[in-house]
């Protein structure tokens, strides 16, 4: 008898622990910058304001309200939008152009921050006291969307503008790896003196980029964040929308940063499919067993590479979420490629930021003899990153 006391005291007592966690985890639910209008909505009264932001710009925790609707619901004055790659309702392909339009539900005008106007002119800001950045990103030196963030800082900085950042979590915030830009490399798909996963959210690294005088000319920007709460770099999150037509899963966003090499390579990464950066292939059965056929898809990639063709590879939807950049994918199809020089297009060193890393699989050299080449840089890009962290 008392054994069983004993017991339904101790399966009372893990109950009671279980639902007093959950009740805290509830009280601790993460809030976007954006979900926080008592710490900006101040800032923004009787301002006229410019709004940086696309599909991912929402309230989660209000039924995905698009943070458009709710600033106009509580009477800030938007004059207009900016929308980067893949446009305002993030349908358009990687690439594509995007043009200027109107938003059917607001009628504010939309203007494209993609292809040959990457930076907001003086007259588009004209008429603006302050530019909101409202992007989900994903932890990553060549998703662009945090290319777009500098230009919007640099534009306002040259026009004399306020910039607030309403930061989101990072999803792939809680590691740092790959090789840091080299100088020479920059471009779109790499503006800064970073890793390929940095481990910054958008507003670390705008404070990054005012602090270490990245914009052109050294320029300073009048800058504010908006921080998320109840997060920090080791807390996980799951992206509520997709950030962009081919990261269509939690799984699909932690492979990016290894998946993606393939594009500066002949090999395809699932472009084409509804699991892209997911799997990879090449026409010609030693790459694997595993096979897809890439096709057109509106929405997501009209002309993928490989197009109608049978291809073979990995198919990698069983990895861990756990999971952490790796060259290892690269290197398989590589060697299993037999191709060399070939191998490789023209966009890799660009994507990659720098040079040295070709030559190293040309070389023959191991990921782990790879890897051991960036630790220097690694190392002081940690002391730098310190110095900006919001969430410790």
């Amino acid at each position: 008898m008392k054994q069983t006391k004993n017991s339904f005291l101790t399966y009372f007592l893990v109950f009671l622990f279980s639902l007093l966690l959950s009740q805290s985890t509830f009280s601790q639910q993460v809030l976007t910058g954006a979900e926080r209008p008592d710490l900006y909505l101040p800032l923004l009264k009787g301002k006229k304001v410019g709004l940086v932001g696309n599909q991912t710009s929402i309230l989660p925790n209000s039924v995905n309200k698009h943070v458009v609707d709710f600033l106009l619901e509580n009477g800030v004055e938007i004059k207009k939008v900016f929308v980067p790659e893949h446009g305002f309702r993030g349908t358009a392909d990687a690439g594509e152009k995007v043009d200027n339009s109107v938003d059917q539900k607001t009628g504010l005008p939309i203007v494209s921050l993609y292809g040959n106007n990457k930076k907001p002119t003086a007259a588009q800001l004209a008429d603006l006291d302050v530019v909101i950045f409202d992007l989900q990103d994903v932890g990553v030196r060549f998703f662009t969307y945090i290319s777009t963030m500098h230009y919007i800082m640099e534009a306002c900085a040259e026009n004399r503008k306020k910039v607030i950042v309403f930061d989101r979590p990072n999803p792939n915030g809680n590691y740092i790896e790959g090789p840091i830009l080299k100088p020479g490399f920059e471009s779109f798909v790499g503006m800064h003196p970073i890793p390929i996963v940095h481990g910054l959210t958008v507003g670390e690294l705008a404070k990054m980029i005012k602090g270490e005088k990245w914009l052109k000319g050294g320029t300073s920007v009048d800058l504010e964040v908006i921080p998320v709460a109840n997060w920090n770099h080791q807390t996980p999150y799951n992206l509520p929308i997709k950030p962009s037509p081919n990261l269509p899963s939690d799984l699909a966003i932690k492979l990016y940063p290894s998946t993606c090499l393939f594009e500066g390579t002949v090999v395809s990464l699932g472009r084409g499919t509804y699991f892209p950066f997911q799997v990879y292939g090449y026409p010609d059965p030693k790459f694997g067993e595993f096979t897809f056929t890439p096709v057109s898809i509106e929405g997501m990639s009209k002309t993928p590479p490989h197009q109608d063709k049978l291809c073979y590879g990995r198919d990698l939807r069983g990895e861990s979420m756990d999971h952490h950049f790796t060259l290892s994918y690269l290197l398989e199809a590589y060697q299993k490629s037999g191709m060399k020089e070939k191998f490789f297009n023209n966009y890799f060193n660009t994507l990659v930021g720098t040079d040295e890393l070709k030559k190293q699989i040309l070389a023959g050299k191991s990921e782990n003899e790879i890897k051991a080449t960036w630790q220097k840089g690694l190392e002081d890009y940690k002391v730098l990153r310190e110095k900006y962290l919001i969430y410790n």
